[in-house]
């Protein structure tokens, strides 16, 4: 969340910075500010009442002991009457603190100065395109046709066991997603990411430390007996190994790894959108989490980007990179970029990765903070991306590598599937 000091001395930079989301933001932080002076007021009345207790708690002990019982007795029920006072104040003061930290919780980040302003995804910016589309034959398929022809994805068999949206995979589709996750996971620890596995449920704090709650709650699967989230992605439980924590300079960077289901509600739209593979409330995602200093945060975002190229240039899928315009960031985000595969048999392109870099907005969630060799203190930026979503990467795969005579295997995957074709 957006720390209050900032919204102290820079006000009208923030309320700028929000409208390229398209958010008049002016009103709300007013009211956000009012609320801070009142708890600040009623945090420095509640200390002058606990002082003068204290004072007069002092003064009584010395009365009792220079035999002045009266005197000691009469101050007594003032002491009670500040007790009291101070009962309120500080049930006052709760309320104050409570409602300000949901207000902060409601209000997002502010982003980057370079990110374009924009409505939606249409005013996204196109920043980088590696993308030769293929020439299918006229009878090629799309995923969900390829993957009933060869016998990989049983959708229908996923609708009987949960329903929409958490498909079946099957032979030779199994091992081909079992080898994806493999392949990500070692370019990943390869360029210097710790592998992970942490667990698939977190708590309520866990959501609000990322900023899954309580934006996205309609969108979380609620465990409601033992209030648990299912994740919408291993950045929720990754990243909160850090919550609370106080880290050393010498600590950074930190680059973590996990390969997790995700489970997501999302739903409402219909159509090819949501055919096959293009849009489930399950499914396998490799996720880089880091952790750096404010000032090389840029630098390593940028080296995320460079990092999720090498993936895709390996599985041979033409791609392009977006930068996320106000309007379509997300809730928690200061820079996104969006990497996109091209869908050859469906003609259009699906979201395969966002990168991010959050800046301090999770880490003053967190509590996460840096101390340097001089013992100052600062929050640290956390940035995460996916390296990769599974479901849209498989689709392009099996549509733009299909010929007459099968699918053909990238030559980098071909020692995780141990077959080099689906015939």
């Amino acid at each position: 969340m957006l720390e209050l000091h900032t919204l102290r001395e820079s006000k009208e930079t923030v309320v700028a910075a929000l409208k390229k989301r398209g958010l008049d933001a002016a009103e709300s932080i007013d009211a956000l500010l009012a609320l801070d002076e009142s708890r600040r007021s009623l945090q420095a009345e509640l200390d002058t009442v606990l002082a003068e207790a204290n004072h007069l708690a002092k003064e009584i002990g010395m009365l009792f002991k220079a035999g002045k019982g009266v005197e000691a007795e009469a101050l007594k029920a003032k002491t009670a009457d500040l007790k009291e006072r101070s009962k309120v104040l500080q049930e006052e003061l709760n309320e104050k603190a409570e409602a300000l930290t949901d207000a902060l919780y409601h209000l997002p980040n502010t982003p980057h100065e370079s990110v374009p302003s924009g409505k939606n995804e249409t005013d996204n910016k196109e920043v980088f395109s590696a993308a030769e589309l293929p020439e299918l034959d006229q009878e090629a398929l799309p995923h969900w046709e390829l993957a009933k022809k060869y016998d990989l994805i049983d959708f229908e068999l996923g609708v009987k066991i949960a329903g929409a949206g958490f498909p079946v995979y099957k032979g030779k589709g199994a091992r081909l997603q079992r080898a994806l996750i493999s392949f990500f996971l070692d370019k990943n620890i390869e360029a210097g990411y710790q592998e992970i596995q942490p667990p698939h449920v977190v708590n309520a704090a866990s959501g609000y430390g990322t900023g899954q709650l309580p934006d996205k709650e309609g969108q979380m699967y609620h465990i409601t007996n033992d209030d648990l989230y299912l994740i919408p992605t291993a950045e929720v439980p990754v990243t909160n190994i850090l919550r609370d924590v106080m880290l050393n300079e010498s600590d950074l960077p930190i680059a973590m790894t996990a390969y997790t289901p995700c489970f997501r509600r999302e739903a409402g739209s219909y159509g090819s959108d949501v055919r096959g593979l293009n849009r489930l409330h399950q499914f396998d995602k490799v996720e880089i989490v880091r952790v750096e200093k404010p000032e090389n945060s840029y630098q390593a975002l940028e080296g995320m980007v460079e990092h999720v190229k090498t993936i895709l240039k390996a599985l041979e899928l033409p791609y392009r990179i977006l930068q996320l315009c106000g309007g379509d960031l997300g809730f928690t985000s200061a820079l996104t970029y969006d990497f996109e595969v091209y869908s050859a048999a469906q003609k259009r392109w699906l979201e395969i990765s966002s990168v991010s870099n959050f800046e301090t907005f999770q880490a003053n969630r967190l509590k996460l903070r840096i101390k340097d060799n001089h013992g100052k203190k600062a929050l640290a930026h956390t940035l995460n991306g996916s390296a990769l979503a599974l479901p849209r990467v498989l689709a392009a795969l099996l549509e733009n590598h299909q010929t007459p005579d099968g699918i053909y295997i990238p030559k980098a995957l071909v020692p995780y599937t141990h077959f080099e074709r689906i015939d």
